[in-house]
């Protein structure tokens, strides 16, 4: 809508919607940087929670979580304060495998966010529902895409905030629709209502919106479960800090267990799926393949008898537990009576029935790689509006989003990490790209540098950017320098020192490091001022010299492939005056509009030979330039040009 002059008017440089792990990582960063912040939400009491799964980090969503951290996010210091158990995953792999993965005290976790977000310099928090967007034209010509301008947004109550930039975190909570059997409730989550009104909005404003679906399983009642029969699950001996701020975990760990379904289950679900909303036509939206229902499994996966159940307890001050696995819509009944077929929790009382949420998001080849819309500018998505899922992937999108709305404001240019930076910028690369046809979710897989992109490694990635972008205080900047120095130290040491193995001739410490059989404590011994340097930096060391010959090739690879790929393309780049380019083509390119012929290439469906013709004519535009400097007579248009 457009301005109305509300009674009562609030003005920030940055409005962000929605309190969850994407807004909360929008706030705090767009308010780092100097923006003047203010973060909505409909609850004050829901600020920071975890919705779903009471646990941070995983395979690739560790990753992301030491990438938030580097670049002086919230996620990693949230999770070692309040952390109940810690897991390092895949530790028989290599290093590029390793991903952290921590339980969290749920309620601990979102009052330490919370207390974070009340704290920060430049941030107001208030407790505000968003009714719509309020937006002007921009006169034509002044900008390349964009039609309509965000200037800020009517909330409940005569009241409207004013600002340059507004970023929509809104989760699972646009027109949802929560599913328990054939009962639908409006809501995004248990006990909540909907934002109904913003979907309004971004239809009025010519976005495109799909469906997705997602789940989440029922919690069970600590006493209720005969935890005799089943098989613990401990956290580590040595439990790692996701924060690069903190040098160890020193609070106790709880234990997970871990239960199983069996054929007297299946056969139960196998009789009810009629009474399933996704078997049912109830729910005909997408939901995540990697994470599917227990109806999902039974059916997909005809010819197993078990399936495993994490029991994951939910905090160190109630009783509640999480059962990862046996995510279901199904009625209550049939919840009740599943439970009472599995051994270890026939017995068990469920606190919390699960149930499917489906919502609306916003397909996101429609926004440019650092989460503006093309179609209305100042206006930034981040998180599951994406079509992502996971606190992680929202962590991350927030995180840039607010910095680069604040970047706006500051007329600054926008900063967004490639893809062999950062897993964070595998993501937004991914989402921006090729869009997503399900909830989108990070895995090693996707990212093709992962030898690059370690868990271990984010700082030294990372926080030297984020340093220069005004992300992190002087404390992080002291520890990541005395850390560097500490890793430059310890290479210098190795290089000078003389080792005598048990055979052969006298070698450098840093050549006899290289051998599979020889650790950092084994040269140690040999060389005393290695115990001077700290452990972090010790390990980044021994995998810089363990790991080069691998590291180097895929620094080979990256270089090899940005040759042509940071080749600038215009956003007026009118791909429809190159005539023999495919017709799909041009649509598809269209549509997305690469900035660079890296991210085209990206494109499905896009060729090589497409790529030679848009380059050809990126290189006569170029020519054309020059000429028109030296002969004014010869100047033409980008358009003309193309």
């Amino acid at each position: 809508m457009t301005a109305n002059k509300p009674q009562n008017r609030y003005d920030y440089d940055v409005v962000v919607i929605g309190a969850g792990h994407a807004g909360t990582e929008a706030a705090a960063a767009a308010a780092r940087v100097g923006a003047k912040t203010v973060l909505l939400t409909t609850n004050l009491d829901t600020v920071g929670q975890m919705s779903c799964n009471p646990a941070i980090g995983g395979v690739a969503k560790g990753q992301i979580v030491r990438e938030v951290d580097a670049l002086g996010g919230l996620m990693g210091e949230a999770i070692d304060a309040t952390g109940i158990q810690f897991r390092m995953l895949n530790r028989r792999k290599g290093p590029a495998m390793h991903s952290p993965r921590a339980q969290a005290d749920k309620k601990a976790y979102q009052n330490f966010i919370k207390f974070r977000i009340e704290n920060q310099d430049n941030l107001d928090l208030r407790q505000e529902v968003v009714e719509d967007l309020i937006t002007e034209p921009i006169a034509e010509g002044s900008d390349r895409l964009a039609t309509q301008r965000v200037v800020g947004v009517q909330v409940r109550g005569d009241a409207a905030y004013y600002a340059r930039t507004v970023i929509l975190t809104t989760g699972t909570f646009l027109q949802a629709i929560m599913h328990t059997g054939k009962s639908q409730s409006a809501g995004g989550r248990a006990g909540e209502g909907t934002t109904a009104g913003l979907s309004g909005a971004l239809h009025h404003l010519g976005f495109t919106l799909d469906r997705f679906k997602t789940g989440t399983p029922p919690r069970l009642n600590a006493r209720t479960i005969d935890y005799a029969g089943l098989e613990e699950q401990p956290g580590d001996e040595d439990p790692q800090p996701f924060s690069y701020l903190n040098d160890a975990i020193t609070s106790p760990q709880m234990a997970c267990h871990i239960a199983h379904t069996n054929e007297q289950v299946h056969d139960l679900i196998r009789a009810n799926l009629d009474r399933a909303p996704m078997y049912s036509g109830q729910i005909d939206s997408r939901g995540p393949r990697y994470c599917p229902s227990i109806e999902d499994k039974v059916v997909r996966f005809a010819d197993k008898s078990s399936h495993q159940l994490f029991l994951e307890p939910e905090g160190r001050q109630n009783c509640e537990v999480y059962v990862n696995g046996i995510s279901t819509s199904l009625p209550r009944d049939v919840q009740d009576a599943m439970f009472r077929c599995i051994p270890g929790l026939e017995k068990a009382t469920i606190m919390r029935y699960g149930y499917a949420v489906e919502y609306d998001f916003s397909p996101p080849t429609q926004l440019w790689p650092h989460l503006e819309s093309k179609a209305v500018s100042g206006l930034f998505f981040a998180g599951q509006i994406n079509g992502t899922t996971g606190y992680e992937e929202a962590a991350g999108q927030g995180l840039l989003a607010g910095l680069n709305a604040a970047r706006l404001v500051a007329a600054q240019t926008p900063w967004v990490p490639s893809r062999q930076d950062a897993y964070v910028g595998v993501l937004v690369d991914d989402l921006v790209t090729s869009g997503t046809d399900e909830p989108y979710r990070m895995f090693t897989s996707r990212a093709e540098y992962r030898l690059l992109l370690r868990q271990d490694n984010a700082d030294r990635r990372l926080t030297q950017q984020a340093d220069e972008l005004g992300l992190i205080d002087a404390a992080r900047r002291e520890r990541f320098q005395n850390k560097r120095r500490d890793i430059e130290r310890g290479n210098e040491l190795l290089k000078a020192a003389k080792i005598q193995p048990p055979t052969g001739p006298v070698v450098r410490g840093d050549v006899y490091l290289r051998r599979p059989e020889v650790t950092w404590e084994t040269l140690r011994e040999q060389v005393p001022e290695l115990g001077e340097i700290g452990k972090e930096a010790a390990e980044q060391c021994t995998i810089d010299i363990k790991y080069a010959g691998y590291i180097d090739r895929q620094q080979a690879e990256v270089h090899k492939q940005s040759r042509h790929a940071e080749k600038s393309i215009p956003v007026s780049f009118d791909y429809d005056r190159i005539g023999p380019l495919r017709t799909e083509a041009k649509e598809k390119l269209n549509r997305v509009r690469p900035i660079n012929l890296g991210q085209a290439k990206r494109i499905s469906g896009i060729t090589p030979a497409d790529l030679a013709l848009v380059l050809a004519h990126l290189e006569n535009h170029s020519l054309s330039q020059t000429n028109s400097k030296t002969n004014p007579s010869s100047a033409i248009t980008s358009s003309d040009a193309t």
